[in-house]
């Protein structure tokens, strides 16, 4: 079976840095899971620019919402990149009905990452780090960083390498 391996980190620390240069020890085809969604024009330069970067030995996969079906569509041997985590769960809230229901948001979470454990091919998982701020006010967002973090751990349990990174600086939490 493949590997999995997670990088965690606040915005802009460089994750999803260090998460393309782990994949990019993997022979092409790579793929690319985004869960951006170019909803204004910010939003849309910097998802082109993060194509330009990545350059022609990657297959982009865009899907905002269902995860397993995306990983899916990457060859089976392959290594796949999901970038990001957290992202793909502010979409999923914001378009589930009672956001405050976990289970439904939890059990599409785990589909994705049962496939992820069975394929031959390496997966690596980009999410930010969310709980290591102030409490905050709204009911909604404490929900949000809560469902996160226990995202995260369901990930970091089952990967094989997790990598904690600040200002830049990988910190190896786990590692096979």
């Amino acid at each position: 079976m493949g590997e999995i391996t997670f990088f965690l980190g606040g915005a802009k620390s460089g994750k999803t840095k260090a998460a393309l240069a782990a994949a990019e020890t993997f022979p092409a085809p790579r793929y690319y899971l985004a869960t951006a969604q170019p909803l204004d024009d910010e939003m849309r330069l910097r998802i082109d620019r993060h194509k330009a970067e990545r350059g022609p030995d990657w297959r982009t996969i865009e899907e905002p919402l269902f995860l397993a079906r995306a990983l899916a569509e990457a060859r089976e041997d392959s290594v796949v990149l999901l970038d990001c985590l957290t992202l793909w769960l502010s979409n999923v809230m914001g378009r589930t009905p009672d956001s405050y229901e976990a289970e439904p948001i939890l059990s599409q979470f785990d589909e994705f990452l049962d496939l992820a454990k069975k394929r031959p091919g390496p997966v690596v998982v980009v999410s930010n780090e969310v709980g290591g701020g102030i409490v905050p006010l709204d009911p909604l967002s404490r929900h949000f960083r809560d469902l996160s973090g226990l995202i995260h751990q369901r990930l970091a349990e089952a990967a094989d390498n997790v990598t904690f990174v600040a200002a830049g600086l990988p910190l190896k939490l786990k590692q096979k």
